[in-house]
């Protein structure tokens, strides 16, 4: 896959990825001295899965951040906050774009946080294939987001407990700062998710366990960030 890395202004700038290519541990590595941003221009490539299951073949990981959230009933618990009208629209928005680029998860591991669960609703109700996809919710991605450097671990495992080795594309859905701490660590490259971004990653492996064991941390290849902007 070519990808292009430039440095601009140190911002992270929009993705631009086409439609059609596809998509355990090691030392842990601190993403928050992982700070110079970079963008990333995904040039066009098609790729075909030709290798059987039996080859290493490509895993591709979406690691996407909850749309934004309404503090408007100040009395709701922090996991029980619903979704402003703004990030309903940025909802719709990631799932065209990620239908768009082909990245369509199997399976979706998610936090039962409101915010969380009402962003997928959105995103399924644009998209037939994510209603399609195995959902699972899992209460632990709520708080291991709040931990330092924990969550690339926890997501590891977790997703080498529900995925089959036929699962090619997995999202997990969650919140800051736990989400773009991993994507950080995964990828060893300093990635920045705002609400409703998610982060494009992939690496090699017979099995998904294969594919954290061989990738480690900073071994994933950072494909591109999806925005609502364009």
């Amino acid at each position: 896959m070519n990808v292009a890395v430039c440095e601009m202004h140190s911002v992270i700038c929009n993705t631009a990825v086409s439609p059609n290519y596809s998509g355990r541990r090691s030392t842990h590595r601190n993403p928050n001295r992982l700070r110079a941003k970079s963008s990333l221009l995904i040039q066009k490539q098609d790729t075909q899965l030709t290798e059987p299951l039996s080859e290493s073949i490509s895993r591709r990981l979406i690691l996407l951040r909850h749309a934004k959230s309404s503090w408007e009933n100040r009395s709701l618990r922090d996991h029980d906050r619903p979704l402003s009208k703004s990030g309903k629209e940025d909802a719709v928005r990631v799932s065209r774009k990620l239908q768009q680029l082909g990245w369509i998860p199997e399976l979706i591991l998610s936090s039962d946080a409101a915010r969380t669960k009402e962003t997928l609703k959105i995103m399924q109700e644009q998209v037939q294939e994510l209603v399609e996809a195995e959902v699972h919710f899992v209460s632990s991605f709520y708080s291991i987001a709040a931990m330092d450097g924990q969550t690339a671990e926890h997501l590891q495992k977790v997703i080498c407990r529900y995925s089959r080795d036929e699962v090619l594309t997995v999202m997990c859905m969650g919140h800051n700062r736990g989400w773009e701490e991993a994507a950080s660590m995964f990828s060893g490259a300093s990635v920045e998710l705002k609400t409703c971004n998610a982060a494009l990653l992939e690496a090699a492996g017979k099995s998904w366990d294969e594919a954290f064991a061989t990738a480690g941390f900073g071994g994933w290849k950072l494909q591109g960030i999806v925005k609502p902007s364009s």
